[in-house]
């Protein structure tokens, strides 16, 4: 099959696909399909004006394909909705719904098992007990308490490692909920990423080399990308506005939405 190069990351791109199952870039130098005398050219999915759609970047081996929102709402899931990926084991049956709300478009989560995350462009504030992924590592920030009893009802004190002064952390979480890595800031910043940073994954071929970084107040914390390749990503907590050109995990689907304006 001939190929071109994807002009955005140099990916090898079958001549008939419109964009690049690496990175959704789009190739503008396809040829349209034609039938099999090869003269008339065959019309593909519309999208309306004003409305958006989804492309999946990765995911199932159906890289490029495209999903049209132009109806009010659009459900995503596992077994329910007309976005559906059967093989993805990480969606819940009924994940997630795409809808329009004053001409806008919100994505909203259907209390899935994994969430729904979004790729931040700017600083993003974070909560205590959010999760966002870097690479392939998940992790969760803690602002709070430590919690448990240091003394027993004898009034005898526990025997383990002294209480580091700051309650600041992030926490590795595995499959399952068990918690992995859990590192104490003690500062009021972290940074994490494969070398050379307070976190590191070095095992983690997916992650830059300093990847993103956690500001961390009184107040709260913020979290920052330092330009890496492959970004990252919050989870949502209950809805968001989605933009033109905003990308997205569901379960392990990646998606980056589309809005045509004219």
């Amino acid at each position: 099959m001939s190929t071109v190069g994807c002009s955005n990351c140099g990916a090898d791109v079958p001549v008939a696909h419109r964009f690049c199952g690496k990175c959704g870039h789009p190739m503008q130098g396809a040829p349209p399909q034609v039938d099999a005398v090869g003269q008339t050219a065959f019309f593909g999915a519309m999208q309306t004006l004003g409305k958006a759609k989804l492309i999946l970047i990765r995911g199932e081996g159906m890289d490029g394909v495209s999903y049209h929102l132009n109806a009010a709402e659009h459900i995503a899931g596992r077994k329910a909705g007309a976005i559906l990926f059967p093989e993805d084991n990480y969606l819940s049956p009924r994940h997630a719904n795409f809808f329009y709300d004053g001409g806008r478009l919100f994505v909203r989560d259907e209390g899935s098992l994994n969430g729904i995350f979004t790729r931040i462009r700017e600083p993003a504030a974070l909560t205590d007990g959010d999760v966002f992924l870097a690479g392939e590592e998940l992790l969760r920030v803690e602002m709070g308490d430590l919690g448990g009893q240091t003394v027993a009802p004898d009034h005898t004190h526990f025997f383990a490692s002294p209480r580091p002064a700051r309650t600041f952390r992030l926490t590795q979480l595995f499959e399952g909920g068990r918690s992995g890595l859990c590192y104490f800031v003690r500062g009021d910043t972290v940074t994490v990423g494969r070398e050379g940073c307070d976190v590191n994954f070095g095992d983690d071929r997916f992650i830059s080399g300093r990847h993103c970084r956690i500001d961390f107040t009184p107040q709260g914390a913020t979290i920052t990308d330092l330009q890496s390749r492959n970004g990252t990503y919050v989870r949502i907590q209950g809805q968001r506005e989605l933009s033109h050109g905003d990308y997205l995990f569901l379960g392990k689907q990646l998606l980056r939405v589309e809005i045509t304006t004219n």
